[in-house]
Formats: structure tokens, sequence, C-alpha cells
């Protein structure tokens, strides 16, 4: 802003200078991209094993499991890395080069805390039966996202 002085205490406001226009619609546009059949298998036979060294469940309802295994994926897929799809990051690339929400993350080494609910232990409400689930049950479960 340019400010001329008229006086020793008045100042004007040049009229060639203007605040900067904002938008109130800001468009976003994203490609939703699916991951690779590659890597949705190398995150759901990972998904197994961990469930089952760590001694926890998948949810009762698999399709939990299947949209944060190929969230996993995904990220496998764009970052290099299985970064946690339940949580914002302002930079991801950063977050999965530093490893502590990549796939197990700390907290559920440390504490079997999961965030995503993928990893459930057997107290909780919403764990089932299964440390198990099939490709067909993946593709079934997010067909429609």
């Amino acid at each position: 802003m340019n400010l001329q002085a008229l006086s020793p205490c008045t100042f004007r406001v040049s009229p060639f200078i203007s605040p900067p226009k904002t938008s109130r619609h800001r468009s976003v546009i994203r490609a939703r991209v699916e991951p690779s059949e590659k890597s949705v298998e190398i995150m759901r036979k990972f998904s197994e094993q961990y469930a089952r060294k760590s001694g926890t469940y998948f949810c009762v309802d698999k399709g939990v499991t299947s949209v944060v295994i190929k969230g996993l994926a995904e990220h496998k897929d764009s970052l290099g890395a299985p970064l946690c799809p339940c949580r914002h990051y302002d930079d991801k690339h950063a977050e999965a080069g530093q490893g502590f929400w990549n796939c197990p993350c700390v907290p559920m080494r440390e504490r079997k805390e999961c965030h995503c609910m993928l990893f459930l232990t057997p107290d909780n409400d919403f764990a089932g039966q299964d440390q198990t689930i099939s490709t067909d049950e993946i593709k079934a479960s997010t067909a429609n996202l």
C-alpha cells in the first residue's frame, strides 16, 4: 500500500493500489487413481500377517478393512510408503519420509492403537473374528467408491 503524507498527521491511500481479490469459490479438481493390483495384494498380505503377529483382528465390517488396505496401497504407489490413509497431512511426501505414520504406525507398534481401525484388539467392540481378507472381498467392498 502506498501512503502519501499530506500533513504531519494526515495520510492518504494511493488509488493505484487495490487490495488483492480473493475468490469465495475455489475449485479443486482431483483425479482419483486406483492403486495397482500388485500394491493392493502386497498390502492385503501384509495386513493379514501383521494381524496374526500382533494378535489383532480386522473390523467386523470388512468394508472398513478394504478401504484402509486400498488407501495404504494407493500411498505405496504414489509415495513409495504405506502412509496411514486415515489422517490429514500438510505434506504427505515429508510424512512418508519420516516414517512415524507409515503402517504399522508408531502408536500401533507401541500401544496397539490403530487410528484406521485396521488392526483391532480383541476387546474392541468393532473387532471381528477374522485375520484374513480376500482380494474378492476388497474388490466387492470398494467397487462403488
